[in-house]
């Protein structure tokens, strides 16, 4: 079941000011805070300073699409997002899937179905370690990452990594902002295969920097925190 509380924050986001209407009026009638928003470029501005808890998206908007404002949002968290369409062709469903929306809903549709698979998504996404999407991009392109296929470019050139620096980006990728302590990295990086000191993790972190950093020395996207640990600083583009 989804949290009713006075946090609990709902974001709408469709050009169609009817849909927003009764979607919202229906959800508030749930108990849930509703804000809604008609294009893209006023979703970012509301998800960035609301604490949005849920996300329902239409697909065709007036700026950005919504694959694009879902694929910029996944980036940066793992708020649950229905993506709503006039569309049916599969490729279209499976690419905004591929991207990081968690369901599909193709309009016209129920407002009890949309709020049974809201309940079923927030079931199956409590305690989710999976990557928020699987395809990232940073600082316009300077970096890649597919995790599917698990490849990583820096400047459209395939980057080689061993399977600890890997496992290291990963965890940046399942938690973007996080800092993560070098007992974490250990836990979740090397699983049940680790033998050493903590301090090994350093070592790592300085040989993914070499692969993927312009100058490791200042570094962009894996950044460290004094005495504390290290943090990604990519900015998702």
């Amino acid at each position: 079941m989804i949290n009713l509380d006075q946090n609990t924050t709902i974001l709408v986001v469709d050009d169609e000011e009817m849909l927003r209407e009764v979607v919202s009026s229906y959800l508030e009638k749930k108990g849930f805070h509703v804000l809604t928003a008609a294009t893209g470029k006023e979703a970012l501005e509301l998800f960035d300073r609301a604490q949005v808890s849920f996300l329902i998206l239409d697909l065709m908007l007036p700026d950005l699409s919504g694959e694009e404002l879902c694929s910029l949002i996944r980036q940066k968290s793992r708020v649950p997002v229905i993506m709503l369409t006039a569309k049916t062709m599969e490729e279209d469903m499976l690419n905004g899937l591929h991207i990081g929306a968690d369901d599909y809903m193709t309009k016209p549709f129920s407002l009890k179905e949309l709020y049974a698979r809201m309940e079923a998504i927030s079931r199956r996404s409590a305690g989710d370690l999976k990557p928020l999407a699987e395809r990232f991009q940073w600082n316009g392109g300077d970096l890649t990452a597919d995790l599917e296929h698990r490849t990583v470019k820096k400047r459209g050139t395939a980057v080689s990594l061993t399977p600890i620096e890997w496992n290291i980006l990963s965890c940046f990728l399942k938690y973007p902002k996080k800092i993560f302590t070098r007992e974490e990295f250990i836990r979740d990086a090397f699983h049940e295969d680790f033998d050493g000191y903590d301090r090994v993790i350093d070592t790592h972190i300085k040989n993914l920097r070499k692969k993927i950093e312009d100058d490791p020395k200042r570094p962009v996207y894996i950044q460290t925190v004094h005495g504390v640990g290290y943090k990604f600083g990519g900015e998702p583009s």
